[in-house]
């Protein structure tokens, strides 16, 4: 029964390209189509159990406002409570189950969604997050797919790192105990596979679990769950409520047994918590541990030397993919003028054959934007930089008669410190500051104290030199920072993710880093021949 178990090697899940004629775009437009043809009845779950309410929110695609694909039961504060209560009454089977068959479960989920659930998490994903199918791809199938398999391999290698010194007769150890309590998992809308990582992450390091996804996420959180369940995690160890954040907070921050908060979200609801934590810190059975990961204001800097084709592909990409609905997003450029005209005259080009639609269209490259809350916010930037007199080079339209659609919008800033170059906009629209190609070395201070944020950044440049001088004159100014590529798509054992300043804790995403955060250790020291005197040496006369 005992044994130093070694777990398969993790390897990143492979991204399926769905192209014409292949078999994975056949087997997702089926989902797709079953999805679309039925409506979803999604409950909670609270220590294993569905829980209907009545009380219903409907659920459209934000590209197809007129088609109804599900309804979920909302929670109160009541909820809260018994999901604290089936956290806290399954935490001692659940910690002392052995770690290997904790691994097990998360080990099966990945298979399950690598297999069986990849159509189902990936067609739920695009329908009402509005990803199309490469995005819905590289996020809720792969991305969380290696969560799952690399966060069970640095589960092992924290609990294999051990005191390397040991005294003549004594045995030091470390234990890696759960925290005391329970951990609240508060997930956004934009990523699947960040709301899968936060509860799941906490979850297989020994804790118990309340979970709170976006009101828009929560039909892929279903999903979720399912596999999660069917994966054989027990009852209570995970437990996922729809109740708005004031009850959860009401509810969650003034619980004793608070044992720490897996975030992502805005930098203003994560300051208040914090406050609110800080507040309350007196109750607590334990200093809670505060793990988030918050906005951005992501830049692209570009030096005379860049290839102009590299820095189009990169602005276009970085800046448009999911709408721009990634805190890693591009939406600030700064471009030399002598690159200029050849990079403007790409741009446009380029700019101009990206199709806008339904994610079930394959041939869409933009989609809808995630809410009307969303879409009135993006839209007022446009609106006011129109009333600004702001030269708009691509875009500025929108439209939600039928969805939540707003054209990739590109603007030319008439300062470095114009309002769309410092505030965190969250969705298509980048914005240009042409500078003097002399001034070079005046961007990386320009580039930094523009925004509160640091999260995730990129140069492009042939010039070795220029790289250099970049990555420490901006070593600051991101968690993430890229070379030649757009400052998104960061993978899971390859660019652990996360930012500093507003943008966060920097407890890194997809890293062995984060899981320590899930953790309290034990130190043990056994003396094998203790010592039956008190009086040592120099003692003696």
């Amino acid at each position: 029964m005992n044994g130093f178990f070694k777990l398969p090697n993790p390897v990143n899940e492979p991204v399926l390209d769905y192209a014409p004629g292949s078999a994975e775009r056949t087997k997702l437009k089926a989902a797709l189509a079953e999805a679309r043809s039925k409506v979803e009845d999604i409950p909670m779950y609270i220590n294993g159990q569905e829980v209907r309410t009545g009380n219903t929110s409907d659920i459209y695609p934000p590209h197809d406002l007129a088609h109804k694909i599900g309804f979920y039961h909302n929670g109160d504060k009541s909820h809260v409570q018994a999901a604290i209560d089936a956290a806290l009454a399954a935490k001692p089977a659940w910690e002392a189950m052995p770690w290997e068959q904790r691994a097990a479960i998360f080990l099966k989920a990945a298979e399950l969604l690598a297999g069986p659930y990849r159509w189902a998490i990936n067609s739920a994903t695009m329908l009402a997050q509005s990803k199309n199918a490469y995005q819905a791809e590289i996020d809720s199938a792969c991305e969380m797919i290696d969560f799952l398999r690399f966060n069970v391999h640095y589960m092992a290698e924290i609990y294999g790192e051990q005191p390397t010194a040991n005294s003549k007769g004594i045995w030091n150890r470390l234990e890696y105990r759960p925290l005391e309590g329970f951990v609240f998992a508060l997930t956004p809308f934009n990523f699947t596979a960040i709301a899968g990582n936060l509860p799941t992450s906490a979850a297989m390091m020994g804790n118990v679990v309340v979970w709170k996804p976006a009101n828009s996420q929560i039909y892929s959180a279903n999903v979720l769950m399912k596999v999660f369940r069917e994966a054989g995690l027990p009852d209570g160890v995970i437990n996922l409520v729809y109740v708005s954040g004031p009850d959860a907070g009401d509810v969650i921050f003034h619980h004793p047994d608070f044992a720490g908060i897996h975030f992502t979200g805005s930098t203003g609801v994560f300051r208040h918590i914090w406050k609110t934590v800080g507040d309350n810190i007196a109750k607590y059975r334990s200093y809670p541990r505060i793990v988030g990961e918050t906005g951005g204001k992501d830049f692209i800097l570009a030096h005379e030397s860049a290839d102009a084709d590299v820095l189009v592909a990169a602005i276009v990409r970085g800046a448009f993919e999911f709408q721009g609905q990634k805190c890693s997003a591009a939406s600030r450029v700064y471009i030399p003028s002598n690159l200029w005209p050849a990079v403007k005259e790409k741009l446009v080009r380029e700019m101009a054959t990206l199709k806008m639609g339904p994610t079930e269209d394959f041939g869409n490259f933009v989609n809808a934007v995630i809410d009307e809350k969303a879409f009135d916010k993006i839209s007022s930037y446009i609106e006011q930089a129109k009333r600004d007199g702001v030269e708009i080079l691509c875009g500025g339209n929108f439209d939600k008669s039928k969805g939540y659609f707003i054209e990739p919008t590109i603007l030319m800033a008439p300062r470095p410190d114009y309002t769309t170059m410092c505030e965190e906009i969250f969705g298509p629209v980048l914005t240009i500051w042409i500078y003097d190609a002399a001034d070079w070395n005046k961007m990386f201070d320009l580039v930094d104290k523009t925004s509160e944020y640091s999260l995730t950044g990129a140069v492009i440049a042939q010039s070795r030199q220029a790289i250099t001088e970049a990555t420490w004159g901006l070593r600051n100014a991101s968690g993430n920072f890229y070379i030649n590529d757009k400052p998104t798509g960061a993978v899971v054992g390859q660019q652990p993710f996360g930012g500093a300043r507003g943008s966060g804790t920097n407890d890194k995403a997809g890293s062995k880093v984060n899981l320590l955060r899930w953790v309290s250790q034990r130190t043990i020291k056994e003396t094998f021949t203790p010592p039956k005197d008190y009086r040592y040496p120099f003692l003696e006369n």
